[in-house]
């Protein structure tokens, strides 16, 4: 399935949605949208140059993973259409066509409308249809047995949503856009920020910038690549890599620390564990570069947990398989974590010598290093099925160039201190965000916590 489009979250409560009051006159849907009920017909087996979709509860839409038309009518939804699932749509799958689908094929169950320019500005009925309020009054119209209960075309035309002039529609949607575009210029700063920093501590050590792949993949390759499950490592491997040049003795990993040690697996609850339990760490808790201590599952109480294998701060965590090649081989620093968690079986942890020559939260940079994951993506072109995994021996033998520890110290401040800067960035976008949010709220809706008892409802 492809996502084609990020939609607006709701960002007003569900739990006071139905108290909220509107600054303006509540306008039935059917005086402001029209539906479309367009037939699509399609000649042959296929979609031809039209695409089946479906509707998230995030009000994303994208294209649906089917080749053979459907039975029955189908009909026609543009960019800017407005589209909702009958029975989801009180869960929230209800959104509009963005541009990246010319043309989309619907079923009956996806009723779809057309917004009246001349009475309702695309852009806020967009982000109108997000807010808890209209989601609230939304569910109010369900019909049908609890667990199909659908929204009609009928109903949801006679919703009735604030509806200020075109002028105010507009500007409120300027001055949120506005805000929304200084938040994602933070978060670009951020991420160029970080991507810096990183490159920076690259090339600190001698490494040589990536060899930039071809834009279009390579056609000519050996019969024995087409079953193989990473592209980019049978590209890398054509076009090779380049070498360090370094000052730095260049190393092994299994020459600077004792061991690689594997987890285990055994059977444990859907549910993570408790405070006082006994939990084993998912691959997820690594495969993010970041340790995530949130990410284990309950070790039950009849099986007795394994304490040697209780990860501990200071542990540098490597992921050992996944089903996503990317994932295989991400490094994770330990900074601080809570008691009783174990190693699970698709994750290394790297046992430190006694007389360390390598800081540990170096070790979990440098692995990441574009240079170094080379490495190990060369290994995934000789790999075919669907689970990926790096082999402890391959990553034993992995070389990088090994500064002194007091450098290694300096060239982890100056990383880290890159990334507070863009962690500060990405603070402020939100705080931009949530209060874009309250200002297009408090646009439209009364946001005094008790409203007045002859306020105009935001409901049916």
């Amino acid at each position: 399935m492809i996502r084609q489009w990020r939609a607006f979250e709701p960002w007003i409560a569900d739990d006071d949605a139905e108290f909220r009051a509107s600054h303006h006159a509540l306008t039935p849907l059917r005086d402001v949208v029209v539906a479309r009920r367009e037939a699509v017909s399609i000649n042959g087996s296929g979609f031809g140059d039209w695409f089946p979709i479906t509707v998230h509860l995030d009000g994303e839409i994208s294209i649906r993973a089917r080749s053979t038309p459907y039975q029955g009518g189908m009909f026609a939804a543009y960019p800017g259409d407005i589209v909702f699932s009958k029975i989801d749509a009180r869960s929230g799958a209800i959104g509009m066509l963005p541009p990246t689908i010319a043309k989309a094929a619907v079923t009956t169950e996806f009723p779809v409308f057309v917004g009246i320019p001349e009475k309702l500005d695309s852009g806020f009925v967009q982000r109108v249809l997000r807010t808890g309020g209209f989601l609230a009054a939304l569910r109010s119209k369900a019909t049908g047995t609890s667990g199909r209960k659908r929204i009609t075309p009928e109903a949801f035309l006679d919703l009735r949503v604030p509806l200020p002039s075109l002028d105010e529609q507009r500007a409120i949607v300027a001055a949120f856009d506005a805000a929304m575009a200084e938040a994602a210029a933070k978060e670009r700063t951020a991420d160029e920020t970080e991507a810096k920093a990183m490159a920076d501590f690259e090339a600190a050590l001698g490494f040589a910038p990536p060899v930039p792949l071809p834009d279009r993949p390579i056609f000519v390759a050996s019969f024995k690549d087409f079953d193989r499950w990473s592209h980019e490592a049978v590209l890398r491997r054509t076009i090779g890599e380049a070498t360090a040049a370094t000052d730095w003795p260049m190393v092994e990993l299994r020459e600077v620390i004792a061991d690689l040690e594997n987890g285990w697996s055994p059977k444990c609850l859907d549910r993570p564990a408790e405070a006082e339990e006994w939990g084993v760490l998912k691959v997820s808790a690594a495969s993010a570069s970041v340790y995530r201590e949130d990410e284990h599952k309950a070790l039950p109480g009849s099986v007795a947990p394994r304490p040697r294998l209780e990860v501990h701060a200071g542990d540098v965590l490597i992921t050992r398989a996944s089903g996503v090649a990317n994932l295989v081989g991400i490094s994770a620093y330990v900074g601080d974590t809570r008691s009783k968690l174990l190693l699970c079986d698709k994750l290394f942890r790297v046992i430190f010598r006694n007389d360390p020559v390598l800081d540990p939260q170096f070790l979990s940079i440098v692995l990441r290093a574009h240079s170094v994951r080379s490495q190990i993506i060369r290994e995934f072109s000789t790999q075919s099925g669907m689970m990926k995994n790096v082999s402890k021996p391959i990553l034993l033998s992995l070389t990088f160039p090994l500064p002194p520890l007091e450098d290694q110290g300096v060239l982890i401040q100056a990383l880290e201190t890159s990334r507070a800067t863009a962690k500060g960035l990405r603070a402020e976008a939100a705080a931009i965000r949530a209060t874009a949010r309250g200002i297009f709220e408090s646009a439209i809706y009364d946001t005094r916590p008790t409203p007045s008892s002859n306020a105009t409802q935001v409901l049916p």
